[in-house]
Formats: C-alpha cells, structure tokens, sequence
C-alpha cells in the first residue's frame, strides 16, 4: 500500500456483539452478571484456602493461584468492554489495546501452566503417594509458579513487540469485544508472516508444553488406576481428578478452536468461542472446584460460622 494511503492509528475501535439496542442490553446483563460472579466466587476460594491451615496444601497453592489468574484474566477484557458500552464510546487507544492484548496472552498462557502444575501434583498424589510430601515440597511449588510467570510474561512481551512493529492502516475496527491478536492482525497492512509462523512455532511449543504435561500426567494416572481395578479405586481418582479434567477440557477445548489456523480465517464465530475460555471459563471455575469439594465447601462453612459469632 502507498505511503499517502496510510494513516497512524492512535485508536481502535472495538465492535463487540454489535447489533439491535435490545439484544446489546442484554449481552451486557449477562457480562455484567458473570464478571461480579466470577470476581465473588474465585475471591471466595482464595479466602477459604488462606483461612484454613488444613488447605495449605501444593494443591490448593495452585488452585489459589489459578483463582487469582482467573480475576485478573477476566479483568483484562471484561471491564473495558462494560465501560465502553456504559459510555456509549467503543474506543480503546493504541497503546491501551497493546496493553490489553500483553496481559490477555500473560493470564492466558498463565492458566494453562498452572493447569499442567495441577495435573503433576495429581500425578504425585495418586502414582507415587508415599513420595508425595518429599517430592512436593513447597519450594517446587513456588519455583513452579514463579517459572510459569517469567515464561508467560516473556512469551507475552515478544508477541506484543511483534505487534507493535506492524503498521495499521485507515481500518481501525476490531470485530471483536477487546484486543485479540488475531483480529488484530487482520487489520494490519504488513506483512504479517514472521507473526503468523512466531505465533504457530514459539506460541505453539507455549501451548503445547502444559498441555503435554496434562495429556501425560493422566495417562500414568489412569493407567495406573487401571492396573488395580476396583471401583472404590476408580471412584477417588474420578474423584480427585474429575474437577480438574472438566476446567481443562472447558479451556483447551475452547482455545484449539480459536488458534490453531491462520489469523487470517478468523471469524465471528471464533469470537464467540473465546468467551468460553475468557469469561466462562473463569466463572466456572469456582463452582466446579468447590461444589465437587468437600474441603472448600467446609472451609467456606467455617468463614461464615465465624463471622455469624462476631455479630
């Protein structure tokens, strides 16, 4: 494209589920429901492990650090959407959307390294029990949250310095209700090559190392459960494993059917399945961990006893 059709974009605009006044009202309801539900439950899991000395376990570390991603990861996009809509404006500037889309990548990618942490401890838990204090040690924890966070946050940084390098046209209008890159890249009028092979090669191995780890973690499981087949054997690690294998279903699930094809295909429909693992996802979560939980559900009963002898 010539040099005097170009124009710096200072803004974008975000489209979202534009349609009918009506229907738009609605899709706001519903976003506006599931953000604070969201907020409140996985806040409530987060109270209930730091108050109960018997939840300060690796497992439920994990599970109160994937409760804290999943606050942040739907405050990345949700609120700004809410806003605009309040607002009556759909804009979101330059630098505001590069800020979106680096910390929806962070958040993103950090969800599934804590998944494929959930899935090893499960592994430790059920395959090798009796090494399981020994192997678990609260410094591998925290070692493995702390690599997880350096990784996504570097995967993030380089994915948006790639974004940055391109130059957006006349076109500034996002089909989308915030900052996805692939949209984005839609937009652009470079070459947009080196991103697409960046986010299939490096993104891809990103993807796939957590995702192999959970793939792995619960073949030695079941096999191992399988090996001695008893039904109160299969009912604990159904049990056990059931919640986690249901999230990592909803969010894998989800995002194999968004990234894995060019940015180029990118379609209405792929918008709305990232609301499966952007919003619902996270929303989902704390239902599906503590109604299937016997300890959170007893940690929350706790907290409300005790609040109920204060007044």
């Amino acid at each position: 494209m010539e040099g005097n059709n170009q124009t710096t974009v200072t803004e974008f605009l975000l489209l979202g589920f534009s349609g009918q006044s009506d229907q738009e009202e609605v899709v706001f309801g519903v976003f506006l429901w599931t953000y604070l539900v969201t907020l409140i439950g996985n806040f409530l899991i987060i109270l209930a492990i730091s108050c109960d000395p018997h939840l300060h376990t690796p497992m439920y570390f994990f599970l109160a650090n994937l409760s804290s991603v999943d606050i942040c990861f739907s405050s990345v996009t949700v609120p700004k959407m809410l806003v605009n809509h309040l607002v009556g404006n759909r804009s979101i500037s330059y630098m505001g959307c590069m800020t979106q889309m680096y910390f929806f990548i962070t958040f993103g990618n950090m969800d599934g390294f804590l998944l494929s942490a959930m899935a090893y401890d499960r592994y430790v838990a059920i395959c090798r029990p009796l090494h399981y204090s020994l192997i678990m040690r609260p410094r591998l924890c925290v070692l493995l949250v702390a690599i997880s966070w350096v990784i996504t946050n570097m995967h993030a940084l380089f994915h948006t310095l790639l974004m940055i390098r391109l130059t957006f046209c006349s076109d500034n209008t996002v089909h989308h209700f915030f900052c996805d890159p692939y949209p984005l890249l839609k937009l652009s009028c470079s070459d947009t090559f080196i991103n697409d092979m960046a986010a299939f090669t490096e993104g891809g191995v990103i993807f796939l190392t957590p995702f192999t780890c959970i793939v792995v973690s619960y073949a030695y499981i079941f096999s191992n459960v399988l090996r001695v087949p008893s039904a109160r054997g299969i009912r604990k690690a159904l049990s056990t494993c059931g919640s986690h294998l249901t999230v990592v279903s909803l969010f894998y699930g989800a995002i194999l059917g968004v990234y894995m094809h060019p940015s180029s295909s990118f379609s209405v429909s792929d918008m709305v399945a990232t609301v499966l693992f952007t919003v619902m996802t996270p929303l989902l979560n704390p239902f599906i961990y503590s109604l299937r939980n016997h300890d959170i559900k007893a940690a929350l009963r706790m907290i409300i006893l005790r609040i109920r002898k204060k007044n």
